[in-house]
C-alpha cells in the first residue's frame, strides 16, 4: 500500500483540493449543494492521482525516471512495481473521475462531461502519447488552465450555472499556485530531465529564470487572490501566506538544488493549502 500512496504524490494533491475549495467558497452566499462540492473534490483528487500514475508509467517506460533521479522514487523507474500494475492503478483512477464527473453532469449540464474527457486526455497526454507535451516545456499550461481555471470555475459553476466576475482572479491565483510546484519540480529534475531529452520548461528556460518564474508564481498568486477583496473585503486574508512562503522563496533564490529542493516542494504545496484556506476564509466571511 505504502508504494501507491508514494506513486500518488501526496505532495501534489493540494493542486487538486485548492480550487474545489476556493471555487466553492466564491459559490457561498447562493446556495451551495454540498454533495456537488463533494463529487468536484473526487473528481478533481482523481485525476491529480491518475494523472501522477501516468506520468509515472510514461516516464518509467521511456527511461526518463531512473536510477539517476534525484527526487522521490517512482513506481515504474525504480522498480517498485510493473508497468501493468501502474497502468491498472492510473485506469482506476481516471475512472473514479469519469464516475463521479457523470453524475455532477447529469445533475448540472451535459457539457461537463467534455470538460471531463478533455481533463483525462491532458492527464494522459502530459508524458504520454507519441508527442508528450510535458516532453516539450508546456506543462504549466495544463497545469494553470485545468488545475487553475477549470477547476476553479467548475467548482463554481456547478452550484450557480454561471460564472460571477470574481471567480477569474482566484482561478488565476489557483492556477499561479498550482504552476508554482510544477516549477519546483522542474526545477530539480532540470539536469536529469535534460540528459534525457525531457524538454521541460524548466530545460528550456535555464537555471536561474525558472528560479524567477517559481518567485513571479507564488507572488502573483497572493497578489492577485488579493484582489478579490475588491468585492469580499476579508479575500485580503490571502496575503498572510507569505509567511509561510517566504522560506521557500528564499531557498530557491539561494540557489538550493538537488534534494534541497525536494523540502522546498513540500513548503510549496504547504504554501499552497495555506493560501488556499486564507482565500477560502476570507470569501466565505465577506458574504
Amino acid at each position: 500500500m505504502n508504494r501507491w500512496i508514494l506513486g500518488a504524490r501526496p505532495r501534489t494533491l493540494p493542486a487538486a483540493v485548492v480550487p474545489v475549495l476556493v471555487g466553492t467558497a466564491v459559490a457561498a452566499g447562493s446556495g451551495i449543494i454540498w454533495w456537488r462540492a463533494a463529487a468536484a473534490l473526487v473528481v478533481a483528487l482523481a485525476l491529480q492521482v491518475a494523472t501522477n500514475y501516468a506520468n509515472d508509467l510514461s516516464d518509467g517506460v521511456r527511461g526518463t525516471d531512473g536510477p539517476q533521479r534525484v527526487g522521490p522514487a517512482r513506481l515504474v523507474g525504480s522498480g517498485l512495481a510493473g508497468a501493468t500494475e501502474v497502468r491498472l492503478a492510473m485506469l482506476v483512477a481516471f475512472g473514479v473521475a469519469a464516475v463521479a464527473g457523470l453524475a455532477l453532469a447529469v445533475a448540472v449540464t451535459p457539457w461537463l462531461l467534455l470538460v471531463g474527457a478533455a481533463s483525462i486526455a491532458a492527464g494522459w497526454l502530459y508524458t504520454g502519447g507519441p508527442r508528450p507535451y510535458g516532453y516539450l516545456g508546456l506543462g504549466e499550461v495544463f497545469v494553470f488552465v485545468f488545475f487553475g481555471l477549470v477547476a476553479t470555475v467548475g467548482s463554481v459553476y456547478v452550484h450557480q450555472q454561471e460564472v460571477p466576475a470574481l471567480v477569474w482572479p482566484a482561478a488565476v491565483a489557483v492556477g499561479f499556485l498550482a504552476c508554482s510546484l510544477l516549477v519546483v519540480n522542474n526545477l530539480r529534475d532540470r539536469p536529469t530531465d535534460a540528459e534525457s531529452g525531457k524538454r521541460t520548461l524548466a530545460v528550456r528556460m535555464g537555471d536561474r529564470p525558472t528560479r524567477i518564474l517559481y518567485v513571479v508564481l507564488i507572488d502573483g498568486a497572493l497578489i492577485v487572490g488579493s484582489l478579490c477583496a475588491v468585492s469580499r473585503p476579508w479575500a485580503i486574508l490571502v496575503l498572510g501566506a507569505g509567511v509561510v512562503a517566504g522560506p521557500a522563496v528564499r531557498r530557491v533564490l539561494a540557489d538550493a538544488e538537488g534534494p534541497d529542493l525536494i523540502d522546498v516542494l513540500g513548503r510549496t504545496g504547504r504554501t499552497q493549502l495555506v493560501a488556499g484556506a486564507l482565500l477560502t476564509l476570507g470569501l466565505v466571511l465577506s458574504v
